[in-house]
């Protein structure tokens, strides 16, 4: 890289260094997702176009923001049910499709698992595959 190739970098530093730092909220990383389309759509996605380092940083930036700011997957039915309770603002008695509030309590700390009745109940409710609450 000559230094006619640097002081041009540097003339456009200012439009280029967004791209290239970690974003701090959500309306920064949805900016670096919709640019990160554009460079993948004007070559980045090819391995041998010149776009393809800035295509790869960008995308470390997007999965290191998703890692750090999106909840986890829950491992369990019982923590997907409790991750879709806490979503959706909802309390042991709010779901009496799926048993009393007893029930609900027994389920919540491990002490029972769910039945087939309870999982059809609740892939209703939520709108979610029957595998999000089967064990693995």
């Amino acid at each position: 890289m000559g230094v006619a190739a640097i002081k041009t970098a540097i003339e456009h530093w200012g439009y280029v260094a967004p791209v290239l730092a970690i974003p701090t909220n959500d309306a920064e990383y949805d900016a670096l997702v919709e640019a990160l389309d554009a460079v993948l759509d004007a070559g980045g996605a090819d391995e041998t176009h010149p776009l393809a380092l800035l295509a790869d940083r960008m995308g470390e930036l997007v999965a290191r923001y998703e890692d750090d700011t999106l909840p986890l997957i829950p491992s369990t039915g019982i923590d997907a049910l409790k991750y879709l309770m806490e979503t959706h603002g909802l309390g042991q008695a709010d779901l009496p499709e799926v048993g009393s509030q007893g029930v609900m309590s027994e389920l919540l700390s491990g002490k029972r698992e769910l039945n087939v009745r309870q999982i059809k109940a609740l892939t209703g409710r939520f709108c979610v595959p029957a595998q999000v609450f089967m064990p693995s």
